[in-house]
């Protein structure tokens, strides 16, 4: 009842797990629900024996050269199905495998029949003056050899009995060590299996409790189901939305340079055709002053004529080259991008940015209802859960298997001083024997003392002195105690030595290396009705493979019980909560969000048509060649500097006078003219208006061609770009939002089906751990029976057999050795060639 009652507490740790499998894929969420609670158990099952330890293992080496065999497992399956004899070579494999155990036990029956027959003979033999019980030592040329010999081999004799008295009393104190030391022992086993069922709830309750981080997850997902579901949604749209938008506003930024363009063109225009009318006038003065020089009558003279004509002639070439006046204007073109720039474009687009990013608030905002709804739902489930817990009698089976535990433990305590009692008288029984043989050592020591210190070898046999005389007393009384004790002794030795030879063998080993479970785990071994007897016993159903080693081994590795006994067969847990019913109707419920992005508009068609106007403003009619031609020539015909050197270089060679000085001043003032406005002109080193207009307007100019050509292009993919856009939004937004929405759901269900996984884990691994059971058997069957009581009887038979076998040659030496150091009633006459004694 109290196995069936520890079973049923254990099954329900499975109360919060259900049926569903992992359909969907692992959410990108990972819940963290913490450490099972779990108590550490205070029993160390694992036995240290010490010092003594040297003994057990030469005791153990011993058994396996007298019983050298493997376990007999058919001859134990036949004689537990009670079928051992049926076969006559069951009797003979059975002698075969105690054949080590038959032929010593019949020696030591042997020994207990002859020793006290051949004591009685020899004492009767004595009493007629035979068997060395005259009183009269024949003298012999060897006698101090023999003495000596005799001597030592009843003193090796002796230390090896009191080896083997020492190794009996050890293990019999040993014994009654451990005995005493059982009880914190027993008392540890019984702490751990209370723990092991006062925990067991709190784990249970712990595991319920856990629910709440799933829900709690969930809820906070629910909650941010605008950045979550509203972000997924506006990413998968976000690859076209965002490029088409970021081009419309990069054209509204192209319009606006294309504006400051045309601007600086148009008044860069003005600048150079001021500067070159400016040049032309000056230089047309320079002209006229110049040709009125040369028209001078100095000019006749023969020398200066044709210096003088080679200047006229050269006259021409003072005109400028680049004219800007004939360049075309762009003021149509300026007017056309002035009129698209009253459309803020930017602003349009910045409102399609805004749309498109309330997306997750749009959400939100569509979903409120079915959040409630599943919101409640998930409360429904935590307390059908609570509720289904408290339904379980978890207290009223904990306080009966706590009165089981109780009483067990109180039934140990009260027999536990019996068991002491009894272990006493053991105790004593067993130093008695150890007693005798000590009785006998004292004998044979002061024996060998006495002879020894008090031989005289110039005494006769007759004439020994007392000393001597009571050594040979001493020796011969030990032999007499040797024949009284030494049956007393081996029968002891035969009992204790097939009894705890055998446990050792036919169950200690096995239960070492887990042969006893194998055997214990064959079918209809038992109970011939039931295959399997653990199965039912514990699960009513001998067909399931429930076996004595699996259990013992996952309960040695602190596996949870429900795992460790198969109990799945008898309380599934994945019946008990269905949270898939749940999960479907959560499922049901998010598949029911709804969310209509119809409401957003990238760009309108005001903004598209902007474009279209601004692609059709005629930037790309500019005559660029004309503009660039101007541009690239230089600003006069002639270098003004080199065309003044060379006139004041041919002014030089004209004879001194008014003439040379005209011309030189001409010269200087064509370098006036060149510093002062062809090089502002040409130069781009300066600040000066000239220079700062035209290096505008050859920047501006070559922007605009290399833009112009493509603005028809451009302004139709944007637009396309943008209608793509807001097709894929009005038509494939309702597709999209249903698969993101799936894969929310999927995350949703995910944390249960990771709370559900974890629960199963926790029950396989965590709760309800089996370690104390272990522990117990462990206690009972290696600790307590083999390592305390079985290894110390062995080695009380062990040492007590080896004093008994060597009082055999101890008494031969001690009856020998005494005819040499008692005083004799006779003695050999010699002639006086033979010494006298």
């Amino acid at each position: 009842m109290a196995v069936e009652l520890c079973l049923l507490l254990l099954l329900l740790c499975g109360s919060t797990v259900s049926e569903v499998q992992p359909l969907h894929k692992p959410p990108p969420g990972t819940l963290d629900f913490g450490f099972v609670p779990a108590k550490t158990y205070d029993t160390n099952a694992y036995h240290e024996p010490g010092p003594i330890g040297i003994l057990f293992r030469l005791v153990h080496t011993f058994l396996y050269l007298v019983q050298p065999n493997s376990f007999p497992q058919d001859l134990i399956k036949k004689l537990t199905q009670q079928k051992f004899g049926n076969v006559q070579s069951d009797y003979q494999k059975a002698i075969y495998y105690e054949i080590g155990f038959i032929v010593s036990a019949a020696l030591g029956l042997l020994f207990v029949l002859l020793l006290p027959l051949v004591g009685l003979c020899f004492c009767m033999c004595r009493c007629c003056d035979n068997c060395g019980g005259e009183m009269h030592q024949r003298q012999k040329k060897n006698a101090d050899c023999r003495r000596g010999c005799f001597a030592m081999f009843l003193f090796v004799a002796s230390l090896i009995i009191s080896i083997g008295v020492l190794c009996a009393y050890a293990a019999n104190q040993h014994l009654t060590s451990q005995v005493r030391g059982a009880k914190n022992l027993v008392h540890s086993n019984f702490k751990d299996l209370r723990i092991f069922l006062n925990d067991t709830p709190g784990q249970i309750d712990y595991l319920v409790s856990q629910y709440n981080t799933t829900k709690n997850k969930a809820l906070s997902d629910l909650n941010n189901v605008g950045p979550l579901l509203g972000s997924r949604v506006q990413e998968r749209f976000a690859k076209e939305v965002r490029p088409a938008l970021d081009a419309a506003l990069t054209m509204a930024g192209a319009i606006r340079e294309t504006k400051e363009a045309l601007e600086n063109v148009s008044v860069s225009v003005e600048v150079l055709q001021e500067g070159t009318e400016r040049l032309h006038s000056n230089l047309t003065d320079v002209k006229i002053h110049l040709s009125n020089t040369l028209s001078d009558s100095a000019c006749s003279a023969a020398q200066a004529a044709s210096t003088c004509n080679v200047i006229r002639n050269s006259l021409n070439q003072l005109n400028i080259n680049a004219n800007f006046s004939g360049l075309p204007g762009v003021s149509a073109q300026l007017a056309k991008v002035n009129d698209v720039l009253k459309i803020d474009l930017s602003s349009l687009v910045q409102k399609g940015y805004a749309a498109f990013n309330d997306t997750p608030d749009l959400v939100l905002n569509q979903t409120r209802n079915i959040l409630s709804d599943i919101k409640n739902l998930l409360d429904l489930i935590g307390s059908n859960i609570t509720s289904f817990t408290q339904m379980l009698p978890v207290q009223k089976v904990l306080a009966d298997l706590t009165i089981y535990l109780t009483q067990s433990e109180a039934y140990v305590q009260d027999y536990f001083p019996l068991v002491e009692q009894y272990d006493f008288y053991r105790w004593l029984g067993c130093l008695i024997l150890c007693c005798m043989v000590i009785l006998i050592l004292v004998f044979y020591y002061l024996g060998l003392l006495c002879g020894t210190c008090g031989y005289d070898k110039h005494a006769s046999p007759t004439t020994r002195g007392c000393i001597s005389n009571t050594g040979g007393n001493f020796l011969m009384a030990g032999v007499g105690f040797s024949f009284l004790f030494s049956w007393v002794l081996m029968i002891t030795v035969v009992i204790t030595f097939v009894t705890g030879g055998n446990v050792e063998k036919l169950v200690c080993e096995p239960f070492e290396d887990r042969t006893l479970f194998k055997v214990l785990d064959t079918p209809y071994l038992l109970n011939r009705h039931w295959r399997n007897y653990l199965s039912a016993i514990v699960l009513k159903n001998p067909d399931i493979n429930l076996t004595f080693e699996k259990v013992y081994s996952d309960c040695k590795e602190n596996k949870g019980i429900y795992t460790t006994l198969h109990l799945e067969n008898l309380f599934n847990i994945n019946e008990f909560l269905n949270i898939s019913m749940y999960t479907e109707d959560v499922s049901l419920k998010i598949e029911h969000i709804n969310v209509n992005l119809s409401n957003v508009v990238l760009l309108d068609e005001i903004g598209k048509r902007n474009l279209l106007d601004f692609s059709s403003s005629g930037i790309d009619g500019i005559n660029f060649a004309a503009y660039l031609t101007e541009i690239n020539k230089s600003v006069t015909k002639v270098d003004l500097l080199s065309f003044a050197n060379d006139l004041e270089a041919r002014a030089d060679q004209l004879p001194k006078g008014a003439l040379e000085n005209a011309l030189k001043g001409h010269a200087n003032s064509i370098r006036m003219i060149h510093n002062q406005q062809v090089v502002p002109l040409e130069q781009a080193m300066t600040v000066k208006k000239y220079v700062k207009a035209r290096s505008t307007l050859n920047q501006s100019i070559r922007l605009l061609q290399r833009t112009s050509s493509e603005f028809m292009v451009k302004v139709r993919n944007v637009i396309s770009a943008v209608d793509a856009a807001q097709f894929l939004i009005s038509n494939d937004a309702s597709l999209v939002i249903i698969q993101e929405t799936k894969k929310y759901m999927d995350m949703i269900i995910g944390y249960f089906e990771q709370y559900v996984e974890w629960v199963k884990e926790s029950i396989t691994m965590e709760v309800a751990a089996c370690k104390p059971i272990a522990n117990v058997i462990d206690t009972a069957v290696d600790i307590f029976l083999c390592s305390y009581v079985i290894d110390s009887v062995n080695s009380f038979w062990f040492g007590l057999g080896g004093c008994s076998i060597f009082l055999i040659p101890a008494i031969i030496c001690a009856v020998k050795l005494s005819k040499y150091y008692r005083r004799m009633d006779t003695e050999d006459v010699y002639d006086d060639s033979v010494e006298q004694w």
